[in-house]
């Protein structure tokens, strides 16, 4: 019996085939992900750095003194019994993350931003909106109390 274009591994074209399907590639390797925020912050270059600094300072001055810092999902956040807000760096802007409701409450205000479905987009060459970023604090703190009380 002659068994043409199998090869001494019968199922080696099938599994081939099956990899491109699930289009496996070789991946880098990600650096670890930072334990501390000062370790994230180290990390990101300037102007980056300085415009995440601020957008940290003001998120502090708004949040509760309970609040804690922390990493998730490989960002920075304050913590209020849940996380309230989380934000980073990226190339050209500083994205805070305060979840969808609380973005969508500020639409009117957030004109001039790039917005997604649960960040606002600040870019690092421009001045930050502090009060706007404390008022988004406040605004997450009061919905994450109102859930508590139910």
């Amino acid at each position: 019996m002659v068994t043409r274009g199998l090869g001494p591994n019968p199922g080696y074209h099938r599994t081939m085939r099956n990899a491109k399907s699930r289009g496996v590639r070789p991946t880098a390797k990600r650096p670890p992900a930072p334990a501390t925020v000062a370790a994230y912050l180290r990390r990101v270059p300037e102007p980056g750095r300085s415009t995440l600094t601020k957008i940290r300072a003001a998120i502090r001055s708004a949040a509760p003194r309970e609040a804690t810092e922390t990493i998730s999902y490989r960002m920075p956040a304050f913590r209020y019994r849940v996380v309230l807000v989380w934000y980073a760096a990226f190339a050209d802007h500083c994205s805070l993350f305060p979840t969808g409701r609380i973005v969508e409450a500020f639409r009117n205000e957030r004109a001039g931003f790039i917005t997604r479905k649960g960040t606002i987009q600040f870019p690092t060459g421009k001045p930050l909106p502090i009060a706007l970023i404390k008022r988004i604090v406040k605004a997450r703190v009061a919905q994450v109390d109102q859930k508590q009380r139910r």
